[in-house]
């Protein structure tokens, strides 16, 4: 079993958390931007196929920057992965063993495009 999907380009981590100073801690929490994107991912996967938490996963995110400028691809797959579980594709984001990100070309406004494949073994193995 095997989805793809085209789902928006996403903030950027910083734009993605803000800090919040509750007493003498300080906590992340997602910000407007964030929860705006996972909205919209939640809006684009409603229909899509589900997999349950036995299964174990593997996922290659395309990503198609709006612009030039320079990003860090380990900052992309956290709230693409978020997303994607707010929207219930998967149970929960750890059920990925495997993770490919790979940096496309500019397109105008962006995107990333998800193909999510499900692995031959099962948890535990």
């Amino acid at each position: 079993m095997s989805s793809r999907h085209v789902l928006p380009f996403p903030p950027s981590v910083n734009r993605y958390w803000r800090h919040v100073a509750i007493g003498r801690s300080v906590r992340a929490i997602t910000s407007e931007a964030g929860r705006k994107y996972r909205k919209e991912v939640v809006a684009l996967l409603g229909g899509a196929a589900k997999y349950t938490d036995k299964q174990r996963l593997a996922i290659t995110l395309w990503a198609y920057p709006p612009d030039r400028r320079r990003r860090d691809l380990d900052n992309l797959p956290k709230a693409v992965l978020d997303a994607i579980e707010a929207a219930g594709v998967v149970e929960d984001d750890s059920q990925f063993d495997e993770l490919h990100v790979v940096r496309c070309g500019v397109v105008e406004g962006g995107r990333v495009v998800v193909e999510i494949k499900k692995l031959t073994y099962e948890e535990g193995e």
